[in-house]
């Protein structure tokens, strides 16, 4: 009975987070996030200690907007998100972010 209600609370914190967002997991060896990942929840399990975004900022989509993903650290060790330019984030185990394109780079929210 514990280990049900414990994975039923676990099931529920996870879709209250994603709010609606689609998941998807970053392939293994990968080192960049896809342009397709646009609008969604990428979850990093054992990634590289450096992924990149797409060296040039996606341009807004008329239906969905401007380019955006959330990032989900799932460790175990902190990964840098980089541009190859400017921009560079630390997303430590266990933290998620939100990142989008602002003018012509790349922006976060705290």
């Amino acid at each position: 009975m514990k280990i049900t209600l414990l994975c039923m609370t676990l099931l529920l914190g996870q879709m209250i987070t994603h709010q609606g967002k689609e998941v998807v997991h970053l392939a293994p060896h990968a080192d960049g996030i896809d342009v397709a990942f646009s609008g969604k929840l990428v979850e990093l399990i054992g990634a590289p200690p450096v992924l990149y975004l797409p060296s040039t900022p996606p341009k807004p989509d008329p239906v969905l907007g401007p380019w955006n993903v959330d990032i989900k650290n799932l460790g175990p060790a902190a990964v840098t998100i980089e541009d190859r330019a400017r921009f560079a984030l630390q997303v430590n185990a266990g933290q998620t972010v939100h990142i989008y394109v602002k003018n012509r780079g790349y922006s976060t929210t705290p």
